[in-house]
């Protein structure tokens, strides 16, 4: 689950009797003035259940005067909200906080309003995690190769927390696609992985970086790496249908990209109608 904001769907615009903050953000980490992980802690002091790639929506009130509802027969005005999904970066074995990996968009209407949030302030956070992006499809004696593009890193940063040291894959393969070097987050974690476990294979890519800035990664798109002998040299085995299932998550044009490329190769795009070894979701 990506976070980038899109216009209002239905029920992204909710109301409330009360005062719907639930939740607080304890810690925040800006690594640029766009990217920023925060944890956010529920007022239950408990993290309701969740598995690695779902997502909670986060929200706020809206401004006050967009706060249109009327009060009848002596009720309360009826607040109205502004909400938006992220996927969960944490792990579930993180029992009382979520970290969330966020973007901001300057003309979405939550971002930067959560931006303005300090350490202490207060949220409303959903209070059951929803979606089926999660690695219960993929059998562990299989490559698990996760593609993402900018915060779409968060719910492979999730799993790896999550199973690491756990026998869940054969290979862990995280490709990681950004604009800059700064917009790759949890990049210093990731390599403590891999220094720590073979199975553990880091690919990060950047598009925009000046070429006289250090970067011993790939520069290009993610398609970069998926390329056959890139792949296979940078991973030591190769990207098949037969022993790899492939995640992809982040920019709706990437997930297009890499579905036709890989469906080329044989591999099958899981579906309601049939499974396979090729997975998404769209959110935005």
């Amino acid at each position: 689950m990506s976070n980038l904001e899109t216009p209002p769907a239905p029920g992204t615009h909710d109301t409330m009797d009360t005062d719907p903050t639930n939740a607080t953000l304890i810690e925040r980490v800006d690594l640029t003035d766009t990217l920023s992980i925060v944890k956010v802690r529920p007022d239950s002091g408990r993290m309701p259940p969740f598995k690695p790639g779902q997502f909670f929506r986060l929200g706020l009130p809206k401004p006050l005067a967009e706060q249109t509802s009327i009060p009848r027969g002596g009720r309360p005005p009826r607040i109205r909200m502004t909400r938006r999904a992220y996927s969960i970066a944490s792990s579930p074995k993180q029992s009382d906080y979520a970290e969330f990996f966020v973007v901001r968009i300057d003309e979405g209407s939550l971002t930067p309003r959560l931006w303005e949030i300090e350490v202490g302030g207060r949220l409303w956070m959903e209070e059951q995690a929803k979606g089926e992006f999660t690695m219960d499809v993929a059998p562990p004696d299989k490559d698990l190769v996760m593609v993402s593009t900018g915060t779409g890193i968060a719910p492979f940063i999730s799993m790896l927390r999550t199973f690491h040291g756990e026998n869940r894959w054969r290979r862990f393969v995280l490709i990681h696609g950004a604009r800059y070097v700064g917009d790759l987050g949890y990049r210093e974690e990731i390599a403590r992985y891999v220094r720590g476990d073979e199975r553990v294979r880091y690919i990060p890519l950047i598009t925009r970086e000046p070429a006289d800035v250090p970067f011993e990664g790939l520069r290009g798109r993610v398609q970069a790496a998926l390329e056959p002998a890139t792949y296979e040299r940078l991973v030591g085995a190769p990207l098949t249908p037969a022993e790899c299932h492939v995640f992809l998550c982040g920019n709706p044009e990437m997930i297009d990209g890499v579905q036709v490329l890989l469906e080329t190769r044989g591999f099958i795009t899981d579906s309601r109608e049939g499974p396979g070894n090729l997975h998404f979701e769209r959110y935005w």
